[in-house]
């Protein structure tokens, strides 16, 4: 066994001696970009205000870190408990989970390419010599059992680093996967709050149009009274049908967009649509966050999980680079085996029967056909792509962000402004209707009244669930806090 003693002390002298070599280029996180804000032009303090659900006024708080489980801002229980059905039921996100646990595998199994290899093997054959040959024991016995049992160590010095660079490829892919899961968490938990939001304005919408519904009714109801007096003519009473027909006609529609936003809900919470659904949200219920972190430019980066997949691929690029480029140079092998034969099992490893081997080689490619150059070629374009997905990240990503905080800013102003035309047209709609009932004037004005005041409802219903989907989008937009979740 002496040899293969040698053959270990061997091994990790090499290995120690040739851990700081390594081909290929070294990866350095990308410098953050140099932003002096994430928008255009400066923001205000805070936002407009309006008295009514979703109009609180917002306070924009620069450097605030985003709450991990920031959905809890919105005060609805309702929502809360989508939430935490869905972490539980989402099957986009338990894939996701069994992706990174594979990921983790295949980097450790990657990593026990640096160590050595050890294999025992037991054989035993019955044997018989023939008597025209010379005898194989040393008894001269020709029919025998012989039993064999060897241990082989083989173990590949990275000489070139090579290995430690698949090594930190797989490493690299590993946390792409993880930023990838944390991707999937972030876009699951804001498709939900989102869709719980936009069922509870599809929902506001509904009544809005079945309140409309009431109104022109009762509106034609007047108008044929009139018509049967000779006030009105048949014309009036034509128009004002089309009115109320409009409005009925308006709600399929939404009902049916309600009916796809309630099937998405099931599906984002692991369930079949036709199971029990939770009570419905209403606008009513949701209070909207008055304080809104802004982050720092610099940390833009840090915080985004598809920003930091992609620094994670940028890195696994790196590292193929580096192992295109070892598979080109010369590769050793050690190899060392021991063991011992006899025809007895309690004299395996008695005195002359024991053997042993050692041997190296060295193995350098001198002509592939191209195709290791290529494949260093196709690792370093590889890189780039790599490098420019990067960098498309980090633009998307500040897009996103000066989107959202500027939507905010609008919508709330545009809010302000529906609740005040809605006001308004809500005044001179029942101001005309007592004219009309009186006589006073002709149906037709009370048509552009209705009209005004339907579109006003409508557009106030829509302002408000885009204030709190704007707000929705901010969290999404500045990385969803994975940083400060309990489970991360």
């Amino acid at each position: 066994m002496t040899g293969l003693w040698a053959f270990g002390i061997a091994s990790v002298a090499s290995a120690a001696l040739l851990a700081g070599c390594a081909v290929g280029p070294d990866f350095h996180r990308p410098t953050p970009p140099k932003a002096a804000g994430l928008t255009p032009g400066p923001l205000p303090s805070s936002t407009a205000s309006a008295p009514v659900a979703g109009g609180a006024s917002q306070t924009f708080v620069p450097g605030a870190e985003v709450a991990g489980d920031w959905w809890t801002a919105f005060g609805s229980p309702r929502i809360d408990a989508l939430v935490q059905r869905a972490l539980k039921a989402n099957a986009d996100l338990e894939a996701a989970r069994a992706a990174l646990r594979a990921a983790h595998e295949a980097y450790l199994v990657q990593r026990g390419a640096l160590l050595p290899t050890a294999d025992a093997a037991y054989n035993v054959t019955r044997e018989k010599s023939s008597n025209a040959l010379s005898p194989v024991l040393n008894d001269n016995v020709d029919l025998f059992t012989l039993h064999t049992v060897t241990l082989t160590v083989a173990y590949t010095p990275d000489v070139f680093g090579g290995v430690r660079r698949a090594v930190e490829n797989a490493a690299a892919q590993a946390e792409n996967q993880r930023f990838q899961s944390e991707a999937t968490y972030l876009t699951l938990t804001s498709n939900l709050v989102s869709g719980a939001i936009q069922e509870a304005s599809l929902r506001a919408q509904l009544e809005a149009d079945q309140r409309l519904i009431t109104i022109a009714s009762d509106v034609l109801k007047i108008i044929r009274r009139q018509k049967a007096l000779g006030q009105l003519t048949g014309i009036d009473v034509a128009t004002q049908e089309t009115v109320l027909a409009q409005a009925e006609q308006a709600l399929p529609p939404l009902e049916k967009q309600l009916a796809a936003q309630r099937d998405q809900l099931a599906d984002l919470t692991g369930r079949l649509p036709a199971e029990d659904q939770d009570p419905p949200i209403q606008l009513a219920d949701l209070t909207l966050p008055t304080s809104l972190p802004v982050s720092l430019p610099s940390k833009i980066v840090d915080q985004r999980p598809d920003i930091r997949a992609a620094e994670a691929n940028l890195h696994a690029a790196s590292a193929a680079v580096g192992v295109a480029i070892a598979a080109r140079l010369p590769a050793v092998t050690l190899t060392g085996q021991a063991g011992g034969a006899s025809t007895t099992l309690a004299s395996l490893f008695a005195s002359g029967n024991t053997f042993w081997l050692a041997a190296g080689n060295i193995a350098q490619p001198i002509f592939e056909g191209g195709m290791l150059l290529h494949k260093q070629r196709q690792a370093q374009a590889l890189f780039d792509q790599s490098k420019a997905q990067y960098r498309s990240a980090v633009l998307l990503a500040f897009a996103n962000v000066s989107d959202s905080l500027q939507a905010i800013d609008a919508d709330s102003r545009a809010l302000a402004a529906a609740v005040q035309s809605e006001t308004a047209a809500s005044t001179a709609l029942d101001i005309t209707r007592k004219q009309l009932a009186a006589g006073q004037v002709a149906g037709i004005n009370v048509l552009l009244a209705q009209q005004l005041y339907e579109q006003a409802v409508l557009a106030r219903v829509q302002a408000q669930g885009a204030r709190f989907s704007d707000t929705v989008a901010l969290f999404q937009s500045l990385g969803g806090g994975w940083q400060a979740r309990k489970d991360f």
